[in-house]
């Protein structure tokens, strides 16, 4: 039986998360900075009446910020606290994958962002990221 995931561009890595964690994807939303808020926090962001976090993926890896020009995306994430916010540089495809092709974490990734993966997917041009939703947006 195979997974679907949602899959995205960060930093020129390829990321992918559960399709079924994934409410729904939108274009770039103003948000509203919060005072004193952890680094990786961009602010709250108002959809369609619900407050939702709003987290920077940049950020919460460690990575560098993007450029002037990237206009990020919003990926919306259910997690146990509710809904929350993921900017991601570009959304990619919905990928189906067997999980005979799932690997661990690659020993050469280390810092944040191997806390934050679950594992990793070997694709014929590239290999797929498997963020692990619950950590990403808990801070």
């Amino acid at each position: 039986m195979t997974e679907q995931y949602c899959t995205f561009e960060l930093d020129g890595l390829y990321l992918g998360l559960e399709a079924r964690k994934v409410q729904e994807v939108l274009r770039y939303q103003p948000v509203t900075g919060v005072p004193l808020a952890p680094f990786p926090v961009r602010g709250l962001m108002n959809m369609r009446g619900q407050i939702v976090l709003v987290i920077d993926l940049r950020r919460r890896l460690d990575l560098p910020e993007a450029p002037e020009h990237v206009r990020p995306v919003n990926v919306l994430v259910r997690g146990g606290d509710g809904l929350a916010s993921l900017l991601v540089d570009r959304v990619g495809d919905v990928l189906e994958l067997a999980p005979e092709a799932f690997e661990p974490v690659p020993d050469t990734l280390s810092g944040t962002a191997r806390s934050l993966l679950r594992g990793a997917y070997q694709l014929p041009d590239r290999l797929l990221l498997e963020l692990d939703a619950e950590q990403a947006i808990a801070l």
